[in-house]
C-alpha cells in the first residue's frame, strides 16, 4: 500500500502541472481583457495607466512566458496576486476555503446518512409503499435544480414559518470567532462558545441539505440497486438457511459488499461540493469558493481563476486517493499494487 501511495503522489505532481497548464491557457483563450474588467473608464483613457497595469501584472509578456513565470512561483508555492482583491490568492483561499469545507462537510454528513438509510429501507422493502415513496424522494433529490430548492427553502423555513435562520454563516447579533480553523462550528466548540456553535450550526441547516440533496439521491439509488444484487447472492441465502436473523444478513454480509460503489458516489459528490456551489452559494450569501471563483470570472482574474481550478482539482485527487484506499478497508479482498 505505501508504494501505491507513494506512487499515487508522484503522478499527483506532475497531474497538478497539467492542469495549471490547461487552466491557464483556457482562462487567456477568453475573448476579452482583464484591463477593461478591472481599470475604470477614466483610466482605460490615459495610455500610460494601461500600460502600467500591463505591465504591473505581467500582461505585456507573450503567453509562454507569462505561463512560465507563474509556474515557477507555482513551484515555490506562490499563486500570485489577485487582480481584484490585491492580496495574494493563496491567502485568498484560505479565508474562501473553510466557509466551503464546512458546509460541504455538513451536505455529505446528510446525504451519507439519509442515502445509506433510505437505499437500505427500500431495498429491503422491495416494491412495497416505502420502496415506492423513497424512490421518489431520491428522483426529487437528483432532479430539482440546486438554486430552485434554496430559493424555496429560505421562503418556507425562513420566511413564512420562522423556524430557520436566513442567509449568512451568523446571526447579526454573534460576532465571529477568533481565526482558529476557520470552521466556525468547530472554532466555537474550541473556544467553548455554546451559543456561537448552536448559531452557526442553524444556519448550516438549509443549504447543508440543499447542497446534499443531490448527492443523497444518487447514494440511494446506488445502494438500493447494488444491494439487491447482493442480496440476490448465493452466500446471503446460504446464511438465511443457517437460520440467522434478517438484521444480521443485511449488516453484516450484504451491506459491506455492496458499499463499493456507494463509496465511489459519497467521494465524488463530495469532491463537488468542495467545487463550491455557486448559485446555493449566492442565494445564501455564503461566502465559499463558489462565490469567489464567480467574482474572478466576472473580473477576468486570472490568477484567482487559476489558484481555483487548482484548489478544486487538488480536491478531486485527494479524494480519488482516499476513496481508492477505502475500497480495501470495507473489501479485504482488494489489493494495492
Amino acid at each position: 500500500m505505501l508504494r501505491y501511495v507513494a506512487r499515487r503522489i508522484v503522478f499527483i505532481f506532475f497531474l497538478m502541472i497539467g492542469i495549471s497548464l490547461t487552466t491557464f491557457l483556457l482562462s487567456n483563450a477568453v475573448p476579452s481583457d482583464p484591463v477593461l474588467a478591472n481599470l475604470s473608464q477614466r483610466n482605460l483613457d490615459n495610455e500610460e495607466m494601461v500600460a502600467a497595469f500591463r505591465a504591473k501584472w505581467g500582461l505585456d509578456k507573450p503567453l509562454y512566458k507569462q505561463y512560465f513565470v507563474y509556474l515557477g512561483n507555482l513551484l515555490r508555492g506562490d499563486l500570485g496576486i489577485s487582480l481584484r482583491t490585491q492580496r495574494p490568492v493563496f491567502d485568498d483561499l484560505k479565508l474562501y476555503f473553510p466557509a466551503t469545507l464546512e458546509l460541504a462537510s455538513v451536505g455529505i454528513i446528510f446525504a451519507v446518512i439519509f442515502g445509506i438509510l433510505f437505499g437500505m429501507i427500500s431495498a429491503v422493502c422491495r416494491n412495497k409503499g416505502i420502496d415506492q415513496v423513497l424512490r421518489g424522494v431520491s428522483v426529487v433529490g437528483v432532479s430539482l435544480p440546486s438554486f430552485w430548492l434554496a430559493l424555496t427553502m429560505l421562503y418556507v423555513f425562513y420566511l413564512r414559518l420562522g423556524i430557520a435562520p436566513g442567509p449568512g454563516r451568523l446571526s447579526s447579533r454573534v460576532a465571529a470567532p477568533a481565526h482558529l480553523t476557520g470552521l466556525f462550528t468547530l472554532d466555537a466548540l474550541l473556544t467553548g462558545n455554546g451559543e456561537l456553535f448552536l448559531d452557526a450550526l442553524g444556519h448550516l441547516a438549509l443549504p447543508g441539505i440543499c447542497l446534499g440533496m443531490f448527492t443523497m439521491g444518487l447514494i440511494t439509488r446506488t445502494t438500493r440497486s447494488n444491494l439487491l444484487e447482493v442480496l440476490s447472492q448465493d452466500y446471503i441465502r446460504t446464511a438465511r438457511a443457517k437460520g440467522l436473523r434478517e438484521n444480521a444478513v443485511i449488516l453484516k454480509h450484504a451491506l459491506g459488499n455492496a458499499l463499493i460503489p456507494v463509496i465511489t458516489v459519497i467521494g465524488m459528490g463530495f469532491g463537488n461540493l468542495l467545487g463550491g456551489m455557486v448559485l446555493t452559494e449566492t442565494v445564501f450569501a455564503w461566502p465559499g469558493i463558489g462565490q469567489y471563483a464567480f467574482q474572478a470570472a466576472q473580473n477576468l482574474d486570472f490568477p484567482a481563476i487559476v489558484g481555483v481550478a487548482l484548489l478544486v482539482s487538488a480536491n478531486y485527487i485527494i479524494i480519488n486517493l482516499i476513496t481508492d484506499l477505502l475500497y480495501g478497508l470495507v473489501d479485504p479482498r482488494v489489493r494495492y499494487r
